[in-house]
């Protein structure tokens, strides 16, 4: 169950459910048991220098290593700035939770 997270200064005209989505997409397309990317947008109009930050992190597993990680680290960073269309500064970081990490489906 992945997990995506987009922070970004609020001067920008971002969709952020198109990012969130297209996150997701890339994440399918290579490896298509990863499930459904949960995914928040946080805008703030409190910030020095415009600037949009996105975290993407999977669990561990066998078939997730070096060449995975930069081939989806590059096709996330090639679709996510597609879709933001004013000059910014851009990070994006890719992480592996650790083993010791619970996620769920919760019901009460």
């Amino acid at each position: 169950m992945p997990h995506a997270e987009i922070k970004y200064s609020n001067d920008l005209q971002i969709d952020s459910a198109a990012i969130l989505q297209e996150i997701e997409a890339v994440i399918m397309r290579h490896d298509s048991g990863a499930g459904a990317c949960k995914g928040r947008a946080y805008p703030t109009g409190e910030f020095h220098h415009t600037h949009v930050t996105v975290s993407v992190a999977l669990l561990v597993k066998a078939h997730r290593d070096e060449a995975f990680s930069n081939a989806l680290l590059a096709e996330l960073e090639q679709r996510v700035s597609a879709l933001i269309k004013s000059p910014c500064a851009f990070s994006l970081g890719l992480q592996y939770s650790s083993p010791f990490y619970v996620t769920r489906n919760h019901t009460p």
